[in-house]
């Protein structure tokens, strides 16, 4: 078990409606441990690129990283079984031999990889019990070959080829003349060395003999049996024995599950499966993949030992941020730069949190701390990272580490800050293709305080008449979406960053009033706009969540 989960990679993954630096730090710091670590790490997504986001990337050639958007236990991370798939046609006893060998209570039938439907030792045990039919063989159709593998027998006469089309089971305990009364055609004899009884079955039409004990069978009941097209069979059992293995060899479609199989697919959430787990009692149940192919069979006893997905956290540390499925998850580090929030760990975990303008600045830190180079794309990336979260070094959380980070970096990945900030800023803003709610939500984090739950939205942009254009579009949004979410107020940050200025759209109950006591200022009807606050983390959020305190 250890061993597999050291086999699965660690994800290294942002926040949700992630911004240039939860990507390109998440990028960056997956190519740091893949540097000096023998385990896989690979950086993921935990929403949609904005178009800042997507420059950056096509600008450095990168791809973007996978969306994850739950990172709950899978089906997929806990250890299936890889029992093969048995063919429809193998008998019960033969089904049960490969049980007992394996130590498998449950059994799958595929066709061509397909599930067809599951066997149990419950299922065995039914049929051996319940078996009342005589004329069960003919019902399932069984094959002779199943007969001769059951009884360990040897076809004397006849075809081994073909299967019992009609006809019950009988045992030739009695005289010939009281026989004539009840063998009908295509009735199975088993009886031992008696002549006379093999001569009344064969012109009784009987459709195969059994013969006990390997016991000789004359010349002239094999000739008759021949012309008569009855099967001769010679078993060592004794005649007991015989009659009761025969039913066995029963082809295990007639028994088996083939109507509401209760099955999973590999994606499948565990935490999802939980209720239907709590109503069925089977110890096993088949896995498929999305196209239905069979995997392998998963046990109760394996969810126990499960492995969670492991994560490493950069760019945030609330778990309102973090990516759906996180209670469920194994989180390992914690890469950030914002103020410490409600995550709880289930062990003790790296956790790095400096006072700097950007996340990617801690990671460029440990590039340099552990000795590794720096290669132009990935510096490109993390230089994107400081420029975007410091707007180009105007926010207020902008630290001299960030700025000279920036432009090591810059000089690392062949770019002149000050065109390539522009450049990326103008992508970033470019609104054109956007609705009005992936304008809202394209940068949007949610914070409780004092039991009061908000989110707050920002974009940025070089163009102020391009922002003031959003105001009579995002407000009928906000209310609508403060009304329909469990959000008690919702703001929004309309930043210039030439003007180093912000409209602050606010909805909710008491909004308005939060956002006086919190910049001491009265506000318009739904917006206050602010000089020289630029900055979501260090400007607004704080102030907000102290005056909600208040």
């Amino acid at each position: 078990m250890e061993e597999l989960q050291l086999n699965k990679p660690v994800y290294v993954i942002g926040h949700k409606n992630p911004d240039t630096d939860s990507i390109c730090s998440a990028m960056a710091y997956a190519a740091l441990k893949n540097k000096i670590s023998d385990r896989p790490y690979e950086a993921r997504r935990a929403g949609q690129v904005n178009n800042e986001t997507k420059y950056v990337l096509e600008y450095f050639q990168m791809d973007t990283p996978e969306l994850i958007d739950d990172v709950g236990t899978q089906i997929r991370d806990v250890a299936i079984k890889k029992i093969e798939g048995i063919p429809s046609g193998i008998s019960l006893k033969k089904a049960w031999n490969m049980m007992k060998d394996t130590s498998n209570s449950t059994l799958p039938v595929t066709l061509e990889g397909k599930l067809e439907g599951i066997i149990s030792v419950n299922d065995i045990a039914t049929a051996n019990m319940d078996i009342y039919e005589t004329g069960i063989l003919a019902l399932s159709k069984t094959p002779y070959r199943n007969i001769l593998d059951t009884l360990e027998g040897t076809m004397v006469v006849g075809d081994e080829e073909g299967m019992v089309e009609s006809g019950k089971i009988l045992i030739g305990a009695a005289n010939p003349d009281l026989m004539e009364d009840y063998i009908e055609k295509g009735d199975i004899l088993i009886t031992g060395n008696r002549f006379e009884s093999h001569l009344c079955a064969i012109e009784m039409n009987a459709g195969c003999i059994v013969v006990c004990m390997d016991a000789p069978v004359s010349k002239t009941i094999k000739k008759l049996a021949s012309q008569s097209g009855c099967r001769i069979i010679s078993t060592p059992y004794e005649t007991y024995v015989a009659a009761r293995l025969i039913s066995q060899s029963t082809p295990i479609r007639y028994f088996m599950r083939k109507e509401k199989i209760v099955s999973f697919e590999e994606d499948d959430y565990i935490s999802d499966m939980r209720e239907t787990l709590t109503k069925i009692r089977y110890r096993d149940f088949p896995v498929v993949d999305k196209f239905g192919n069979y995997c392998g069979m998963l046990s109760r006893r394996s969810l126990i030992n499960m492995n969670r997905k492991q994560l490493i956290l950069v760019d945030h540390n609330e778990k309102s941020q973090a990516v759906d499925g996180i209670d469920e998850a194994e989180i390992l580090e914690i890469i950030d730069h914002h103020r410490i929030g409600n995550l709880e760990t289930l062990a003790p975990v790296y956790f790095r949190n400096q006072p700097l303008g950007c996340t990617a600045t801690i990671v460029y830190q440990m590039y340099l701390e552990l000795g590794v180079e720096i290669d132009p794309k990935m510096a490109g990336l993390l230089c994107s990272a400081i420029l975007s979260d410091t707007l180009m070094f105007r926010s207020p959380t902008c630290m001299e580490p960030d700025k000279g980070a920036a432009e090591k970096l810059a000089e690392i990945a062949g770019v002149d800050i000050q065109d390539h900030a522009e450049k990326m800023f103008r992508a970033g803003s470019s609104l054109q293709d956007k609705s009005t709610e992936e304008i809202f939500y394209q940068d949007y984090k949610k914070f409780v305080s004092n039991n009061i739950k908000f989110g707050a939205g920002q974009i940025t942009s070089l163009d102020g008449q391009e922002l003031a254009a959003l105001k009579p579009k995002l407000l009928p949004f906000m209310e609508n979406a403060c009304k329909t979410s469990s959000a008690d107020m919702l703001f929004f940050m309309l930043t210039d960053v030439i003007q180093e200025s912000t409209e602050l759209l606010f909805v909710g109950e008491n909004a308005k009033a939060v956002v006086e006591r919190a910049f001491g200022a009265e506000a318009e009807e739904a917006s206050l706009t602010m000089k020289n606050i630029v900055s979501r983390k260090k400007q607004v959020i704080p102030q907000l969540i102290t005056a909600m305190q208040e």
